[in-house]
Order: structure tokens, then C-alpha cells, then sequence
């Protein structure tokens, strides 16, 4: 897990070292740069398997002809390796690494298809004089590209292509439509003019300055059949889950588990802990008990109670973070230069999350992330299973169970629309009309011979996944994992159950009045029944209304009277402030109030931390900057 660079072109060394060490946060472990006459890989290594010398990138490989950058984890490697060696390869280290380019070098764009993982990477073919760029299924491991006068760059950031930008501007009318905050991570679109993003589930090929890029990956061409029986299908999630959860074990380096309580998060480290006592062996980490739980004392977004449960479960002890606010907004700006983008709630939590895993000497992260898009965890999808349900009574009332149950009980801040209003709404046709708009602007496998074969709560989720929230909070936990240097790896997002997942009908995911019924059925023997079968879900997330009315008051007051706030051009200074000081001086203020001031803020925030210090990060000398 790294970041990588790479410049094909003519460019200085101190300009491939400053390029290369602007992702020094994902790669704090050491730095690899390799040149020939028109091919430039800059590489920084965060160790994770093969610590030694022999897994340094960049990496040759068959007789000097292939070169890697790589950013990522190839889980089932081992198997690979083993395959390879029977072909009658040879292999000098213990890496993932090697085994990438080995699988390259036998099978072509092909041995995409073998790997269970997440990766960005980049193969030069000395004997072809071409390029080779890949990015992962769904998106995991970022990658951005920009062509430019006098070359062609890539790298894990956008920050390492600034120095190579003639001017770094705001793509100003994406920043600041705020509605597309949700939908511009699946597109090339970024933030920056000039910069694309790659997307997922394609590679590339740059031959002779022209690059071309191809589709490898669509979900809907992997639906494998699925037992009709529920019971069944209960049975093959638990045994798919579990060895997505031993492969993701495979670690040189010790193991934690973001722990929030929730189904997800339990499920992850729950399930860790039956394979290091029954499944162990294939470089498994036993160093894995190691939980971290965000606190947030005194705010409905508190979840240590739950949290100490699994790990008394467990018998194991757990890492909890008071997450101070007045703490954290001192590093804000950082934290959001790091970050790059925009979203719709503070880094604060997330980046003192894994600052402390950093802290404790934990690289690794196994977390729940992918379970809410992939089965149905959240509100505002499952009320278009309303449709699925049809006339149904006993069907209806279990949507609408699930639906009302979500909210917390503890909370008036979490209120939902009463059932009432979405069941005239779902009567209305409001739900379908609003899918098909959502499709004509998102979609992207409508027309897939295949699309037609899901129900109309997994074309739901299938947006969801591919299209919007998932690859939003994919590209969130990249950042916030690895600007302390620490590598997430997903059991949910393994390829083979997200296939699964758009095999099995709606009510698998929802059924007897609860969501997410197929994981809670399958992994509720391996963790407390309070916790598998709890109704109210709490996403991870800042308490920003308690924060808004009490410590970071002043904050936000003094940010909304300053001139710099006032003479931004990508906000409307006015209205944004009104939305804030109603938060600020509110009462049964609801949190979607909160997250629309938020929203409204970060344009202004993020420009003063990621455009306008730019200039300040920039090389010196000006005869560095030019290429």
C-alpha cells in the first residue's frame, strides 16, 4: 500500500522527487525513483507484506523488460505465486509485488481477472514502449492522470501532479454544486482542472502518446447462481465472507479493526477472530486484536457500549478515542489539504481514527465498509423496496418496519419522515420517477442485458455501489486511512461478494423487519445477539451539531465573519452563513441540518487549504517547475 507517480516525458529528478514525496504520507516507509530516457516511477512504500529490501518499488522484472509502480494488496497472491511456479517462474522476494508483474508477464491484461484485491498500478514495457495503467474493480485505489504539452502523468493524488500544472484551478462549476457530491467520483471529473481520474474497472494502454482505455470489469457480467433457498444462501454468505476475511488477513505487519459496534465492523473482527483459531496458516496474522473505537461522549453518535460488548465477546481489549474537536480543528487544514476533496461531514473523527492505529504501530486495518450498499442498510434505500412488496400487506409492513427502525431511539436529531409520508410517496410513483431520473443522469449498466434480471431495491443499491455512495466512501477511507499510513482492506467489497450480493433477491437483504438480514443471519453465532440483531443504525460520523453549539462555536462564528469567507467566489457567503448560524442557534436542531452547513462551508475551507496552499508547496525555483 503506497503512492505512486510516474511522468512519461522529460523531466528533472528534484521535480520527480518533490512529485513523489507529496504522497510521503502513503508511503512513510521509503522512497523509490527510477528513469530512463523517457519514462520516469516515483514510489513511496508504506510495508505491508515482504518488509525487506527485496519488495522496494519501483520493481523489474523479466530480464529488465517490465516495470512496476504499484499502489495496493493482491490477497490471494500466494495462490497465484503457487500457479506461476508450477509454469516455471522464479520468484526473489515474498511480495504481492512480484507476483503482479510476473502474472503480467504470463497472461497480459488477463491476469486482471485472477486478482482478489485492490490496486492502482503502473507496468512500463520496455520492449513495447508502452504503458500499462489498471485501476481495481470498484474503485479502492485512486488514480489520476493528466495529459499534458509536453507529457503524460499519473499518480495516487492530484497533489503530485500540481508542480506539473500551469496554473492550479478549481473546477469551479463542480465545487460548487454541492448535489453532485455524491456522483463525481464515478465520473473523470475532479476537482482541478486539467487532472482526470481513472476509472474504476479499466486499464489503459499509452502507445506513441495516445491513450486508450478499456472496461475490464462489470459487475453484471458475474452474477453467479445462487441457491433458491434462503437458508442456503445464509450458508454460502458466511463461507464467502469468512475467506474474504482470511485473505485480508495475510499481513508481515500487526492488524487492527475500526470498531464502531455496528453489524459491519462486529462481523469483520468477529469473523477474524474464528479464523485465527481455526483457520490459520498462509502468512495469517495472529497480531490482529486490535480494536479502535471513535468516541463521542455525551452525543447520540456514541457507540463504546456496543463496541465494549464485542470486544468482551471477544476477550480482547479495545483502543478508545475520545475524539476531541477543539484538537482537531487545529490540524483542520491539513487534514483537508491531505484529503483533496469535498464531502458532506468533517474528517476530524476519521483522521483521529486511524492517527491512533498509526500511533499504536498498526498498518493494517481490516473494517466493515460496503455491507450498507451492497444489503441494504439504508433508509433512503430501503423504502424502494416498497415496489418489490407490491400489494403485499405482510411484505409492506416489513419494509416499513425496517424503514422506521433504522432511526436511532435515543435521538430526536436522527428523526425520519414518518411512514405515512413515504408510503404516499411510494403509492404516488415518486420513488420509480425519481429512479429513472437518477438513471438517465448516473447510469452507467442500464442497458446491460442483465440489468433487467434485478429487483427494483438491488437496482437500487447497484447505483449505490457503483455509481454514488460507495465510491464516495471509498475514496473517503483511502484518504483518511492513509494520510496516517495505514492501509484498510474491505471483506465486503471482495469481488465474489459483491457478485453474490446482486445474485440473491430483495427480501435476503430484508426480511422479518430487519435490514441487512442475510449478513446478520450468517455471522450472529460469532458475536453477542444484541449486536447482530440491533435495529438502529448510527453511520460513523461527527456529532456536528453538539460541535456547532458548544466547542467549535468560535470556529464557525469567526470563520463566517472573514473577509476571506465573505469574498469567496465559490460559495454564496450569505446563505451559507444563514444555514450555520441557524445550527449554531437552534433548538431540536435535526442533523441534516447540520450536514447541509457543513456542506456549504467546506467549498470555502477546502480552497483555502488545498488550492491556495498549493502555491506554497510548490518547488522554489521556477526552472523546477518546467518540463
Amino acid at each position: 500500500m503506497c503512492g505512486i507517480f510516474g511522468y512519461i516525458g522529460n523531466i528533472s529528478d528534484q521535480l520527480t522527487a518533490f512529485c513523489t514525496d507529496s504522497l510521503s504520507h502513503r508511503g512513510p516507509d521509503g522512497r523509490g525513483l527510477w528513469r530512463n530516457e523517457s519514462v520516469t516511477f516515483g514510489h513511496r512504500r508504506l510495508t505491508v507484506l515482504d518488509v525487506s529490501k527485496l519488495g522496494s518499488q519501483p520493481m523489474f522484472y523479466g530480464n529488465g523488460r517490465y516495470m512496476i509502480t504499484y499502489n495496493g494488496e493482491i490477497y490471494n497472491f500466494l495462490e497465484i505465486r503457487k500457479e506461476l511456479q508450477n509454469k516455471g517462474c522464479a520468484f526473489r522476494s515474498e511480495s504481492d509485488t512480484e507476483v503482479v508483474l510476473a502474472a503480467f508477464a504470463e497472461w497480459g491484461e488477463q491476469c486482471l481477472d485472477r486478482f482478489n484485491g485492490m490496486w492502482a498500478f503502473a507496468i512500463w514495457d520496455n520492449l513495447e514502449q508502452s504503458l500499462f495503467l489498471c485501476r481495481d474493480r470498484f474503485g479502492k485505489k485512486p488514480l489520476f492522470y493528466a495529459l499534458l504539452p509536453t507529457g503524460f502523468a499519473f499518480a495516487s493524488e492530484m497533489k503530485a501532479l500540481f508542480p506539473l500544472l500551469s496554473d492550479v484551478r478549481p473546477n469551479v462549476s463542480l465545487v460548487r454544486d454541492t448535489a453532485q457530491m455524491f456522483s463525481y467520483e464515478s465520473s473523470e471529473n475532479c476537482l482541478i482542472e486539467g487532472i482526470k481520474r481513472f476509472p474504476a474497472g479499466h486499464y489503459g494502454w499509452l502507445k506513441e502518446g495516445k491513450l486508450t482505455i478499456n472496461r475490464w470489469w462489470c459487475t453484471l457480467d458475474h452474477l453467479p447462481d445462487v441457491p433458491s433457498r434462503y437458508e442456503e444462501q445464509v450458508e454460502q454468505f458466511r463461507d464467502l465472507f469468512l475467506d474474504a476475511c482470511r485473505l485480508r488477513m495475510r499481513s508481515d505487519v500487526p492488524i487492527g479493526t475500526a470498531l464502531s459496534g455496528g453489524l459491519d465492523s462486529s462481523s469483520t473482527i468477529s469473523a477474524m477472530a474464528y479464523i485465527s483459531e481455526y483457520q490459520n496458516g498462509g502468512r495469517i496474522c495472529n497480531d490482529w486484536q486490535h480494536a479502535f473505537v471513535a468516541c463521542f461522549s455525551g452525543t447520540p453518535l456514541d457507540e463504546k457500549h456496543y463496541a465494549r460488548m464485542v470486544t468482551d465477546h471477544l476477550g480482547i481489549d479495545a483502543n478508545f478515542i475520545d475524539i476531541d474537536p477543539l484538537k482537531g480543528i487545529n490540524h483542520l487544514s491539513e487534514y483537508l489539504y491531505l484529503f483533496e476533496e469535498l464531502y458532506i461531514t468533517s474528517p476530524l473523527p476519521f483522521m483521529a481514527t486511524y492517527e491512533a492505529m498509526k500511533g499504536q504501530g498498526v498498518k493494517v486495518t481490516v473494517d466493515g465498509h460496503g455491507a450498507d450498499e451492497l444489503f441494504g442498510g439504508y433508509s433512503f434505500d430501503i423504502v424502494s423496496a416498497l415496489d418489490d412488496a407490491a400489494l403485499n400487506p405482510v411484505k409492506i409492513r416489513s419494509v416499513m418496519d425496517v424503514y422506521d427502525g433504522i432511526s436511532p431511539q435515543n435521538s430526536s436529531r436522527f428523526r425520519l419522515k414518518p411512514r405515512w409520508y413515504r408510503w404516499l410517496q411510494w403509492h404516488a410513483g415518486r420513488v420509480k420517477d425519481a429512479m429513472i431520473a437518477n438513471s438517465t443522469k448516473y447510469g452507467h449498466d442500464e442497458s446491460h442485458p442483465n440489468w433487467h434480471m434485478l429487483d427494483n431495491l438491488n437496482k437500487t443499491l447497484y447505483r449505490s455501489t457503483h455509481e454514488t455512495v460507495l465510491p464516495t466512501l471509498l475514496r473517503n477511507y483511502d484518504r483518511y486511512s492513509m494520510a496516517n499510513g495505514v492501509e484498510i482492506r474491505m471483506p465486503f467489497m471482495d469481488h465474489r461478494i459483491v457478485s453474490f450480493a446482486f445474485s440473491i433477491p430483495w427480501d435476503s437483504k430484508i426480511r422479518n423487519g430487519f435490514s441487512k438480514s442475510i449478513v446478520r443471519d450468517a455471522m450472529s453465532r460469532y458475536m453477542p445477539f444484541e449486536v447482530a440483531y440491533r435495529k438502529s443504525k448510527i453511520g460513523f460520523n461527527s456529532p456536528i451539531i453538539e460541535w456547532m453549539q458548544g466547542p467549535l462555536k468560535p470556529f464557525f462564528l469567526d470563520t463566517i465573519h472573514s473577509s476571506s469567507f465573505n469574498n469567496c467566489t465559490l460559495i454564496d457567503p450569505s446563505y451559507v452563513a444563514q444555514k450555520i448560524e441557524k445550527v449554531i442557534c437552534g433548538q431540536d436542531v435535526q442533523f441534516s441540518q447540520g450536514e447541509e452547513a457543513w456542506t456549504g462551508l467546506v467549498p470555502f475551507l477546502w480552497e483555502q487549504a488545498v488550492i491556495k496552499r498549493s502555491y506554497s508547496r510548490l518547488p522554489a525555483s521556477d526552472t523546477e517547475i518546467k518540463i
